[in-house]
């Protein structure tokens, strides 16, 4: 059996995803980058120079049999899963609440949601079977976990639900030495951040232009939640440029 820790992190090929894999290959895990495009996983683990102790599994988080296929492709190839972070997100289009389709909002909450409790489903599996039991499982929320922006239900909606599935997968893991964490993230630096450079839409009608941070920071909170003893966790982590638009009233 594979004597390094082994994780898989979806949404892996860009942003938070390709940070956290990039920082947890660097501290001597075995990662196992989940994403659509194969062509943009291989671009990071190009990045950490760590082939060897990286594996690109092409997945789909809102496909049930592509998140089967991640879990009993790492149980196969590794025999063992240490650490999950359920990464992947995606939003809607920032329209008005009521033009909102089903499609939009299924989709959303299908790949933030439901893909996020399929692949702790399946990592529960495989972490309480394994010997020593256990493993930790990190969910990627959001500020919007707590606040809403303008024109972001399915987005906030999700998030808010995602709160709900980090306490479940700490009771019901709580048997199984599983632990569930939260980090809620505000602002890092990637692709999904750049229109803030330009001024986003705020609660009170104006567009005002945010402060953003360093991504890598985001990927050090999680090297540092995932290698505290199963014995400890960290339930909620808040990450966030100091200065967003968050806590006051704005």
């Amino acid at each position: 059996m594979n004597s390094q820790k082994v994780a898989i992190i979806t949404g892996a090929g860009s942003g938070v995803g390709r940070a956290s894999s990039l920082a947890l290959l660097k501290e001597g895990y075995t990662v196992v980058l989940a994403g659509r495009r194969l062509e943009t996983l291989q671009e990071t683990t190009e990045m950490a120079n760590a082939s060897s102790n990286a594996l690109c599994v092409p997945t789909d988080v809102g496909d049930p049999h592509s998140i089967e296929n991640l879990f009993a492709t790492t149980h196969k190839e590794f025999g063992k899963l240490d650490l999950l972070f359920n990464n992947a997100g995606t939003g809607a289009p920032p329209i008005l609440f009521e033009d909102l389709t089903f499609d939009q909002w299924k989709t959303v909450v299908d790949t933030n949601l439901t893909g996020s409790f399929l692949c702790a489903k399946e990592a529960f599996k495989i972490m309480k079977s394994q010997d020593p039991m256990g493993g930790r499982i990190i969910n990627n929320g959001s500020i919007s976990a707590h606040a809403p922006r303008p024109n972001s239900a399915p987005y906030t909606a999700t998030k808010h639900a995602i709160t709900g599935l980090t306490k479940s997968i700490s009771l019901d893991g709580r048997k199984y030495n599983i632990s569930g964490s939260q980090i809620d993230i505000g602002n890092a630096g990637t692709p999904m951040t750049e229109r803030m450079k330009n001024g986003v839409p705020q609660a009170n009608g104006s567009v005002e232009i945010e402060p953003t941070f360093n991504v890598n920071h985001v990927a050090e909170a999680v090297v540092t939640i995932a290698n505290l003893p199963l014995e400890t966790n960290i339930q909620f982590m808040t990450i966030m440029a100091t200065k967003m638009p968050y806590i006051g009233r704005g």
